[in-house]
Parts: C-alpha cells; sequence; structure tokens
C-alpha cells in the first residue's frame, strides 16, 4: 500500500496534517505545535505535539508513534516471542528507533542484552529529544545501540541471539530490504536453536500483497510461522499484524500464562489471555492459508 502523506510541517498552531491512503482512506491529526523537522540521508523525520494523540513521530510523513498508543505496538512485538522462549537472553531489535521496543524487551529480567540496530541517528536523537516515553531506554547499560544498516548488520555479524525482532516501517525506502528472502534467510543464521523471529507485517487490509510476501519468505525458511494481530489508534484500518517465526517455538503450543503472573510485570495491552486470543485470525486472513 502506498503512503501518500501532503501536509505543511511549518503550519502553525491548531492546524491539521493529514495522511491519505491509496486515495480511499485519510487520516487527520490537530498539531499543537511542531516541536523538529529534519531531512536525513534515508528519510523526512518530524515529531509534532497533537491535540488528542500526543506527541507524534512521522517517517516520510508517515505516523510512526504516538504517545497515546504507542504502548500497544511495543507490548505486542517484545512480549508475545519473550514469553514464548524459554529463556531470551540476547536480543536484537532492528529499527524501531523511537525506543520503544527496546524499552519492552529489556523489562525482561532475564535479558543480559539487547542490540538495536537502527539505520537512521537523526530518528533517534530527535525521539530523545521529544519523546521520552520511548526514548528513555537509551540510558539503560543492558542496551547496545548501533547506527547502521540493520540489513548489513544481520549478514556480517558473528553473535548469535535468541530473540530477533524486526520493527520496521512500510517496506519502502530504507525498510524496503528487511521484507527480502535474503534478510530472513541471515536471520536464521544468527538464531540461537530455540530463536524465534518477529516481523512487523503490515495492514490484513491494506498491505495484502506485501502480508502474503513477507509471510510465503517465512515459510520457506522456517518450520512454525504464525501471524496475530493487534489494534490501534493511527495506522490505516486499525486492525495490523505481526509475524512469529521458529524452528523449534510454537507460540500457543509453547507459551505458558503462568510465566506471565510470575513475570511481576505489569501491561497496558498485552495479557496472559491475549497473547493465545492474538493468535485467533479473522476467517478472511485464514483463507489466505498464510501459516504454518
Amino acid at each position: 500500500m502506498s503512503r501518500e502523506f501532503t501536509p505543511d510541517f511549518n503550519v502553525k498552531a491548531n492546524n491539521w496534517i493529514e495522511e491519505i491512503h491509496e486515495g480511499i482512506l485519510g487520516m487527520r491529526y490537530r498539531v499543537r505545535d511542531v516541536l523538529f523537522s529534519g531531512k536525513s540521508e534515508y528519510q523526512s523525520v518530524d515529531v509534532v505535539d497533537t491535540v488528542g494523540h500526543g506527541k507524534m513521530l512521522f517517517n516520510d510523513g508517515l505516523a510512526m508513534v504516538s504517545e497515546r498508543d504507542e504502548f500497544v505496538y511495543h507490548e505486542m512485538i517484545s512480549h508475545v516471542p519473550l514469553f514464548v522462549h524459554p529463556n531470551p537472553k540476547k536480543v536484537l531489535v532492528i529499527g524501531g528507533g523511537d525506543g520503544g521496543t527496546a524499552r519492552e524487551v529489556l523489562r525482561h529480567s532475564s535479558v543480559e542484552k539487547c542490540v538495536m540496530v537502527e539505520i537512521d541517528e537523526m530518528v533517534v536523537n530527535a525521539c530523545k529529544e521529544h519523546i521520552p516515553v520511548t526514548s528513555s531506554v537509551f540510558s539503560n547499560p543492558k542496551l547496545d545501540l548501533k547506527i547502521e544498516d540493520g540489513v548489513k548488520f544481520v549478514e556480517t555479524t558473528q553473535e548469535k541471539f535468541d530473540v530477533v525482532i524486526v520493527d520496521s516501517t512500510d517496506p519502502i525506502g530504507p525498510a524496503q530490504p528487511l521484507f527480502s528472502k535474503e534478510f530472513y534467510g541471515n536471520v536464521k543464521k544468527i538464531l540461537n536453536t530455540d530463536g524465534i523471529v518477529v516481523s512487523q507485517a503490515e495492514s490484513p487490509y491494506y498491505n495484502v500483497v506485501q502480508q502474503n510476501s513477507l509471510m510465503e519468505i517465512l515459510k520457506s525458511q522456517y518450520e512454525i510461522v504464525q501471524l496475530y494481530n493487534f489494534t490501534n489508534l493511527t495506522y490505516p484500518g486499525g486492525l495490523w499484524s505481526f509475524s512469529f517465526a521458529s524452528n523449534t517455538l510454537h507460540p500457543v503450543n509453547d507459551y505458558s500464562e503462568s510465566r506471565v503472573e510470575s513475570s511481576g510485570l505489569d501491561f497496558d495491552y498485552y495479557n496472559k489471555e491475549l497473547h493465545k486470543a492474538c493468535f485467533c485470525l479473522p476467517s478472511f486472513q485464514k483463507k489466505r492459508n498464510l501459516t504454518k
């Protein structure tokens, strides 16, 4: 799905910005103030303060993060795989420049190290300055932040990981290689025996081609491949998906509610019952035969 964005980021207070999707859907946010606006080597980066969704991050004009609902995405991309893996010690996050995914990963006491590879330092710095709810993690000593190309890192690293989380934007611009067969082949090489890879898997309504393609790539390389859904306020359609892939661990059969209970962690979206429920796909998704 192409996402066209046409606002003027030099607007004054109380103006609206709008995303237009495929010429059929528009999402508008009322802006209180423009906090940051820049263009890096890879994309435009903007942080605005909105009336209804708090501070928001836009990459290339696409809404990435809002303070009002960021916890949904970050909890679901992180805690689902971390509560399936029996003892996750080393986690790799590809992308996720706002810091929210790494924040949730490092809430798990078993995690000894989280390597985060983000290609665009401007995103990291803008969030450090303006969105501390997610970027506070950058001071955590267990986080190893690398500003470099995640595709090249996965291809060349000698490190092994228990969980790999691909927290990417849409498959355009710098994120496009993160949706390739070659990339996931390299991810497979750096996973430990019981390793899990979870990825942002787009909208089941507006990104059918991209979602189907990603799942076929995963099915060609992993023994267990599943989709799970979550709802949110700021991504088009409201319903969005993550992919789950592993050669040994099933996200429901190898999951125990007791681990969530004993963790002592408090959540705003994720919970022990929702973990199972999110893998119950609506019929229109099931009919695509995307899982195995």
